[in-house]
């Protein structure tokens, strides 16, 4: 068998790779995890032989280590503060993790490869009192106590050991939309960081910073190396987990198990916004529901499509589809999706989620093809549904495809382009019969898609959504506006408050959108009654996400021209 392009290298080869160089260290006898989940903590302990390990709970002390630089990446993310590049000189032995002497490194790479001089509190010019205002805030109280390592950059240093429970608890107090960046950057740890090879077993559930420092086994006693990793998994649940010596060997040794051993990743909401323009090819007669012939809006229930062809189709929606008429009076369908249902849909359409690995895959190559094909419209990614392109179901995904998308999450083949069809072979394409036969064989995902993409590598699409510069002034006046709206909008039906007020960021191109997925607005300065009416009328779409009205944009506009009009009438 030819070998496989580096890149392209399973966990089990890579493992196989860098025994030699570990063959004079000891593999880990054990493995602790940990997670915050629910208001409490859990704790497991993996082992493989060796003397029973030493019990732990939340109470633990663990060091810090280099985990301080991904709190540090949090704040400076979410308080605007620069962090420019940092250029690498050479003479401090830390670069060894950032760059090569005369070479830069950004700041999502410097947090995927641990670069410490890039977070130093004092090259970003950290301010203590505002480092304190934001963790109290993000913690709901002053940084003591338990969080005393909070209340100071300064007091972020490797050897700072911390109680376990609280170093989770402060994880967990991260909002969505203030860690999508960082989680973005960390997915990269399982594709080529010190986690190479892993995303097997992990796919694109596990968003964590590594670590590798030491710690005293007992008092008294010698210190022993410990690797591991915090941060989260998919859904926003804190994880933690070390091992005796670095992080690379522990996961190359772990990887498996842990994979096993971590909780059932929780629906999380879907990020991206993808719409699909339904039966291009196939123009349309009617579409009838239990009520006789729909009217133009979204569609809730279930349909009767009726093709010029004479053919029929059953779909369902629950708001998320939309007929309407173009402008010589033919029906149209249009559905809007976060991307894991779009690629689920896909999964559905074209052919299934019986053969795990064969549809992870296929997931993963629907979603590189996404990417290489949609056009960018109102921040959505927008796609013909068509054989020509890729079909997409009409109706909900099924939560066996829905659990696919969301198992390979933001994971795409990148470097090349991306083909599939279901049976007919050839160069740069995935061929989902055969892709069955290798499953059932044994092969997992990844070998799949070196198989079929042998110039390709795993990466990420970054479906996260697009990096947030806050309008401060847009946030300040919908602060103010919210008290005043409150009785009118505690009597829509379907309104529910977002848990805290959305994040308004610069758009840089299109029409205003809300990213319901990561509760922020995206929109241009306000300027003028227009622009604060747009402000509204995307709030709404967030106040209304879980109701159908939320996608009917005739009420969403009445609504919030009404809103506006009631701020104008405020003393």
């Amino acid at each position: 068998m030819a070998a496989l392009p580096r890149r392209w290298r399973p966990a089990s080869v890579l493992a196989m790779l860098v025994l030699p160089s570990l063959a004079a260290q000891s593999w880990a006898a054990s493995l602790d995890v940990a997670w915050w989940r629910d208001g409490r903590i859990e704790v497991q302990q993996l082992r493989q032989g060796g003397a029973a390990p030493r019990p732990f709970d939340g109470a633990r002390q663990v060091p810090l280590a280099s985990l301080w630089k991904l709190f540090v990446y949090v704040y400076a993310q979410d308080n605007k503060v620069p962090m420019p590049d940092y250029r690498c000189g050479g003479r401090d032995p830390e670069e060894v993790y950032c760059c090569e002497a005369g070479q830069s490194i950004g700041h999502d790479a410097a947090l995927a490869q641990s670069c410490g001089p890039f977070f130093s509190p004092t090259r970003l010019m950290l301010e203590t009192a505002s480092w304190r205002r934001y963790w109290t805030g993000r913690l709901g109280a002053p940084p003591v106590g338990d969080f005393a390592w909070l209340a100071d950059p300064a007091q972020l240093t490797p050897a700072r050991l911390v109680r376990l429970d609280s170093l989770l608890r402060a994880l967990g107090s991260i909002p969505a939309a203030s860690r999508s960046d960082a989680e973005a950057a960390l997915l990269r740890v399982v594709l080529d960081g010190r986690g190479a090879g892993t995303a097997r077993w992990f796919g694109g559930q596990l968003r964590v910073k590594t670590y590798s420092w030491h710690e005293q086994t007992q008092a008294g006693g010698a210190r022993e190396r410990l690797g591991g990793a915090a941060g989260w998994l998919a859904d926003g649940t804190p994880v933690w987990f070390g091992g005796a010596g670095g992080s690379s060997n522990v996961f190359q040794q772990w990887a498996p198990r842990l994979a096993a051993a971590l909780p059932p990743v929780r629906p999380a909401e879907d990020s991206g916004c993808v719409v699909v323009d339904y039966f291009r090819r196939y123009p349309v007669r009617s579409v009838r529901g239990a009520d006789g012939p729909a009217a133009p809006g979204p569609l809730n229930g279930r349909y009767h499509v009726q093709f010029e062809t004479g053919q029929n189709l059953a779909l369902r929606s629950a708001g998320e589809m939309t007929l309407s008429k173009d402008e010589a009076g033919r029906l149209q369908l249009r559905g809007r999706f976060g991307v894991n249902e779009y690629v689920a849909r896909v999964l559905d359409r074209e052919a299934s989620a019986d053969e795990p690995e064969a549809a992870k895959a296929l997931a993963i190559a629907a979603r590189s093809y996404l990417g290489q094909n949609a056009v960018t419209v109102a921040g959505c990614q927008q796609i013909a549904d068509s054989s020509a392109t890729q079909r997409v179901s009409p109706s909900p995904a099924t939560p066996a495809a829905l659990a696919i998308a969301r198992w390979t999450d933001q994971l795409i083949v990148d470097g090349v382009t991306v083909r599939y069809h279901r049976d007919q072979p050839s160069a740069g394409t995935l061929v989902w019969t055969e892709a069955v036969r290798q499953a059932r064989r044994g092969k997992h995902y990844d070998e799949l898609l070196a198989a079929a993409y042998p110039g390709g590598a795993l990466g990420t699409a970054g479906n996260s959504g697009a990096r947030c510069q806050r309008l401060t002034q847009n946030e300040a006046w919908l602060a103010r506006a919210l008290p005043r709206w409150q009785r009118v909008l505690l009597g829509e039906m379907g309104y529910e408050a977002p848990p805290q007020p959305p994040l308004v960021c610069a758009l840089g191109a299109g029409a205003p959108y809300s990213e319901q997925s990561r509760n922020r607005i995206f929109m241009r300065p306000l300027a003028t009654r227009e622009d604060r009416i747009t402000l509204a009328h995307e709030y709404l779409h967030l106040g209304l996400r879980g109701h159908p009205r939320g996608q009917d944009e005739e009420y969403v506009e009445r609504l919030a021209r009404r809103l506006v009009d009631l701020n104008l009438e405020a003393p």
